[in-house]
């Protein structure tokens, strides 16, 4: 995305949201006048409903507006936070006249030619709930083309929704100010965009009364730590590589350095074995600020962390460390270290001990992760191993197997079976070594995401087909009868 298309973009959506705000206030005045009409006078309680009402809406407001400042766009803000009649690009000039936004809407705000808005939703087809929290639902739907996409909307059945009835009783201005959620997360998913991070693809605004928003994003499942706990180390591996490449954006973003305040697995979504992150609500782009060291203290349940105050009164570096720190309780524990590769424990181990102890930032992190990552993926952690291993098997190339007599390992690719992510057919040869029922092993043309070859174990097979995606590997000494080696 270009950066005037992201500052347009910026610019409209505030323009809504101000206009939005606005067109609340309007609907609190016609509301009063009526009653006043009715009865002559207004009564407390409504007044002080519509007065906390408003007040939270502007502070609601006030979150978002630092966002778009920072995105480039430049803006003439009054005391009160209006716009001033002239906004500023960094190419180009747009005057923004909100007293006539009342037709900014889903077809105005378009961030790319491929972004989808309101039009393309009205032949959907709802499929499934992917989830739900205290603010938002999420919905796997359907369009009319096929496409499957996800949309985030306002959870008028949640706890923010319920909560704010109670307090203001007033449906359409809770349902505003419940949304300003979701309107600052499309802000940011706008601003931020990295390979882990959830790809915002449209959203649809509805023009209508304070008007109601849905974020339309690329289609992810909920992340299962349990299931994630079952897989081969080799996915595990790529979720934290891929968690630690998002946190070392985010300490650099175009925002500058981003917090995740509600750091939970649930905040996280799997794209074809991707992690990325889809809740954006809660982030933070400030820096604490402080007046002493003690003001800069990252609590945890089962310990604290100090950092120096700076000289400009600010806890630099807080936001980052709170999202490592974080990275390590809630993924890398459960995730890195079990059978984690021989050759690379001393590097897992160092990592653990780093980010467990916030010995380093989060750039030592990323560059222990990536040191790794190429170790693994090129076999240089196999150097070790003898390549005469190999020779103790007979190489059947062209082949593959039938009527195996599979036997199950844990984690495998596999579950049925005992397949491994392997660099070659010597570690190949290892791992079979090393398992008592081998006595055989496949390799076909299936590929990780590192480009790491499958391995199919078998403790046996009564005949060989011909295959010319496949070698078969059998133990010399465990020979079958009947089989020519």
């Amino acid at each position: 995305m270009s950066t005037m298309g992201s500052s347009l973009c910026a610019a409209a959506l505030l323009a809504f949201l101000v206009f939005s705000l606005r067109l609340f206030v309007n609907n609190w005045h016609f509301r009063v006048d009526k009653e006043m009409f009715t009865n002559g006078t207004i009564e407390d309680g409504f007044v002080m409903e519509r007065n906390g009402l408003v007040h939270e809406l502007n502070e609601r407001r006030k979150e978002i507006l630092p966002f778009l400042i920072s995105s480039g766009v430049k803006r003439l803000l009054d005391e009160s936070g209006h716009f001033g009649q002239h906004q500023s690009f960094e190419s180009n000039h747009l005057d923004i006249n909100l007293e006539n936004e009342s037709d900014v809407s889903s077809g105005s705000i378009r961030m790319n030619k491929d972004h989808i808005g309101c039009d393309q939703l009205v032949d959907m087809k709802a499929v499934d709930i992917l989830g739900s929290g205290y603010t938002k639902i999420v919905l796997k739907v359907v369009l009319s083309e096929g496409q499957s996409v996800a949309l985030k909307t306002v959870y008028d059945q949640g706890t923010d929704m319920g909560r704010c009835l109670e307090d203001f009783k007033d449906p359409l201005g809770c349902h505003e100010l419940v949304s300003f959620k979701l309107k600052k997360e499309i802000v940011l998913l706008q601003r931020l965009q990295h390979p882990n991070i959830i790809k915002l693809r449209g959203h649809c605004e509805d023009s209508v009364g304070a008007g109601g928003i849905t974020a339309i994003l690329e289609q992810g499942f909920p992340l299962q730590m349990i299931q994630l706990l079952q897989s081969p180390w080799e996915e595990r591996f790529r979720v934290c590589l891929g968690l630690v490449r998002l946190l070392h954006y985010l300490s650099h973003s175009p925002l500058g350095s981003v917090a995740l305040l509600d750091f939970q697995p649930r905040q996280f979504v799997m794209v074809s074995g991707e992690l990325k992150l889809t809740d954006l609500d809660d982030a933070s782009v400030t820096e604490p600020a402080c007046q002493m060291d003690q003001d800069c203290i990252l609590q945890f349940p089962l310990r604290n962390f100090s950092l120096p105050c700076s000289a400009q009164g600010v806890c630099e570096g807080l936001n980052e460390m709170r999202n490592l720190y974080n990275a390590y309780r809630y993924f890398f524990t459960y995730l890195l270290p079990h059978q984690a590769p021989p050759a690379l424990r001393h590097l897992v181990d160092h990592i653990m001990n780093s980010t467990g102890e916030l010995k380093g930032d989060v750039n030592d992190t990323l560059e222990a992760f990536e040191d790794m990552f190429h170790l693994y993926k090129s076999g240089l952690h196999l150097d070790n191993m003898p390549p005469s291993i190999i020779r103790d098997y007979a190489v059947m190339k062209g082949m593959s197997i039938s009527g195996n007599m599979e036997y199950r390992c844990w984690p495998s690719y596999n579950h049925q079976g005992c397949m491994l992510s392997v660099h070659s057919d010597k570690e190949a040869a290892f791992i079979c070594n090393s398992l008592p029922q081998c006595t055989s092993f496949s390799l076909s043309n299936q590929r990780t995401w590192t480009g790491r070859l499958l391995a199919s174990f078998q403790s046996g097979f009564s005949h060989l087909v011909t295959d010319g995606n496949s070698e078969v590997y059998l133990k010399k000494t465990k020979a079958l009868p009947g089989t020519t080696l």
